[in-house]
């Protein structure tokens, strides 16, 4: 795992190569109480909860998921060459998180929602077709979503890219809520909410590289013109699209939350 600028880590090595490696691998991902750091866990639970922090259940899911175990220009022919390799890797990852969050609520823990992490997307398109989705990965997901709802959940993804394609199939699973809508990716949060507002929540589309801008306008006019339409009749949450850069400064990012509130006050 390799990172020397402000981005994501870039992994150096992968453990997994083949069928065989992921045999080894998936006896050891057992759910287990060992897996939880407990006194972590408390104080930040509990400090959340004394904050009144809306507290989500995080886990990273299906084909995010399995990139960290196979490297991608790897797992990407695996999609067509061995689909039932990929599908008991997404089933086996479900499984787990699905486990995890019955521990932790036996342990008292309770859950605003359910907040999954699963990057599908690329510059202008996802990185599989939804026939794909539909066959190796909903399945996974719809029953994912249908646990935490049975717990009275929400479920919010985080797939980064542009995945727009796959939003009737994410529907059709159970999905809540879609974050972050990466702008340079052409995800148009007002495109997306005049199309699928009426079913889905959706959270950030606030393009970062409007907040970097010199031209203060340039933020101005990206908030003015999308908060507006998307908070129409609620099932909007201010986030930007991708993570803050480090080009970003305090006093452009606090710009950026004051217009939030100007324009987005419900």
């Amino acid at each position: 795992n390799h990172q020397d600028y402000s981005t994501t880590p870039e992994l150096i090595d992968y453990g997994i190569k083949t069928r065989e490696d992921w045999e080894a691998a998936k006896r050891r991902l057992q759910p287990s109480v060992t897996r939880v750091d407990w006194v972590s866990l408390k104080y930040g639970y509990d400090r959340a909860r004394a904050d009144d922090l809306f507290v989500t259940y995080s886990a990273v899911t299906g084909y995010d998921a399995c990139q960290s175990y196979i490297r991608s220009d790897v797992l990407l022919p695996l999609l067509l060459t061995d689909p039932d390799w990929i599908r008991d890797m997404v089933e086996t990852i479900a499984d787990m998180v699905i486990e995890m969050a019955r521990i932790l609520i036996r342990e008292g823990y309770q859950f605003d929602a359910a907040f999954l992490y699963n990057d599908m997307g690329y510059r202008k398109a996802p990185f599989f077709s939804p026939k794909v989705y539909r066959e190796l990965i909903k399945p996974a997901d719809k029953r994912m979503f249908d646990f935490f709802h049975s717990l009275g959940m929400p479920v919010i993804l985080h797939s980064c890219g542009n995945v727009a394609p796959l939003i009737p199939d994410l529907l059709d699973a159970g999905l809540d809520c879609l974050q972050p809508l990466e702008v340079k990716a052409g995800m148009d949060l007002v495109t997306l909410k005049r199309e699928y507002g009426k079913d889905l929540s959706f959270m950030g589309g606030i393009d970062v590289r409007a907040m970097a801008d010199p031209d203060p306008s340039a933020i101005e006019r990206e908030i003015a013109t999308k908060i507006p339409v998307a908070m129409k009749g609620g099932g909007y949450i201010y986030h930007s699209d991708h993570s803050i850069p480090n080009n970003v400064s305090f006093a452009q990012y606090c710009r950026t939350l004051e217009l939030v509130r100007r324009y987005g006050q419900y």
